[in-house]
């Protein structure tokens, strides 16, 4: 039997669900599709845990480990904390209704997702298949969308009426052919993200699982379809993930190994005679790199401080409930956007902020130590590093709906990991006689 096919109910939702990407964003419907999944596997892991060895015996469950209670408390904490912020600064209920609908729509996938994956007998191998798949379809879409700008089309097709169901705007429900960057008025690429950063990291993700993939025509989809999203997107960001989030898993690997440590004395010792020049190296690099949107740079280092300066004099422990509109210094831009940390203390506070932060970091712990036993972890720590560069730029939770996989492959690690730890990985080392 080809392990790359789907083999029950739950692998094979979710393989349609990635390789009927570009129709659902055709039809603008991907920011509704999301959620609908996230809610039907997690409703079908909480009964597939409930009934138990009752259930049809391709459905069975996996008992949920502890990173995956982490995810699951951390963010179902969000909406109590979400109503005491809203209580406390008066907000009617019709806003607090929204505002839970929005919880459910986004910081609530964010636990449902690695539930699924912990819990329902979903292959990771589904998920990378189903990914150098989409790259495909990305590769064959690629020569329409490049050429939009040059022969005289539009920038967007359509808004699609899914609109009416709410959301954070009218970009997540509209179909682009491409965007002209403002700074510049040069065409950048979105594909099937709502704007052109976003793509970049999404293609960055393509990569990790594309380098997973075992058949080489299908990692060569996989690879190719990621890379030419981040290069087309024109994204700083995209550029820098595409570097980190792929290499320093697979050398986390080397740690074991002798000649590697050796080799790090070796560029230890030589680095030592070179620092000065590549520390003005790498302070010109990083000029460069925000001056390259100035203006950006600009915007986003005032929202953070706005967002810093009035949780701590005003809302440290709860935050302001919702972001609050920005003026003309911030081009508009709502306060606690474009940064999930500064937006997390403006909008929930201390406890918000802790309910991120303490799950994604049992995560990275255990991705990493499994990172250095074997290569089952790459993947997972790719994704984490994923979502934190999208953190530093991008309210992530709104994000969800289209991270999902990445979300899904940390539930499955951690049941990977629960049902063979790293240590049985280890070599076995030698018993003295």
């Amino acid at each position: 039997m080809n392990e790359c096919s789907p083999q029950n109910p739950a692998e094979k939702l979710c393989y349609k669900a990635i390789v009927y990407t570009w129709p659902l964003y055709a039809l603008g419907a991907l920011y509704v599709s999301g959620p609908v999944l996230g809610w039907l596997l997690g409703g079908l892991a909480v009964i597939a845990g409930y009934l138990g060895p009752a259930m049809r015996p391709d459905l069975r469950p996996h008992p949920i480990p502890p990173a995956t209670w982490a995810w699951i408390i951390g963010m179902g904490l969000m909406l109590p904390i979400l109503w005491i912020g809203h209580v406390n600064w008066a907000f009617p209920m019709t806003t607090t209704i929204r505002s839970s609908i929005g919880w459910a729509k986004g910081w609530a996938l964010m636990g449902l997702f690695p539930l699924a994956g912990a819990v329902l007998p979903i292959r990771r191998a589904i998920l990378v298949r189903g990914q150098c798949v989409l790259g495909l379809t990305v590769l064959c879409v690629a020569p329409f969308l490049l050429a939009a700008p040059y022969i005289g089309l539009p920038e967007r097709i359509f808004t699609s009426p899914f609109k009416v169901l709410g959301g954070p705007g009218p970009e997540y429900f509209t179909v682009f052919l491409f965007t002209y960057d403002p700074a510049t008025w040069t065409p950048r690429w979105q594909f099937f993200a709502p704007w052109s950063p976003f793509a970049a990291l999404l293609g960055v993700m393509m990569v990790l699982f594309a380098l997973e993939e075992k058949e080489l025509k299908w990692r060569s989809f996989g690879i190719a379809a990621g890379t030419l999203m981040v290069l087309a997107s024109k994204s700083r960001m995209g550029l820098v993930g595409l570097v980190v989030c792929t290499i320093p898993p697979r050398l986390l690997g080397l740690m074991g190994r002798r000649w590697a440590w050796m080799l790090l004395a070796g560029l230890t010792a030589s680095l030592a005679m070179t620092a000065d020049r590549l520390i003005n190296g790498a302070t010109s690099a990083i000029a460069t790199f925000k001056n390259a949107r100035a203006d950006s740079t600009r915007v986003r280092a005032t929202l953070q401080r706005i967002a810093e300066e009035r949780w701590w004099e005003e809302a440290i422990w709860f935050g302001h409930g919702r972001p609050a509109p920005g003026g003309h210094i911030v081009e508009y831009m709502p306060i606690g956007s474009h940064h999930t940390w500064y937006g997390l203390l403006f909008v929930k506070g201390v406890t918000g902020f802790a309910a991120l932060l303490l799950p994604l970091l049992f995560q990275m712990l255990l991705a990493l130590v499994d990172s250095i036993a074997s290569s089952r972890g790459r993947l997972p720590l790719g994704i984490l590093l994923v979502i934190v560069l999208l953190s530093f730029g991008e309210n992530i939770e709104i994000e969800a709906y289209l991270l999902w996989p990445g979300l899904m492959m940390l539930g499955i690690h951690a049941r990977e990991m629960a049902e063979a730890p790293f240590d049985s990985l280890m070599p076995a080392q030698p018993q003295p006689a």
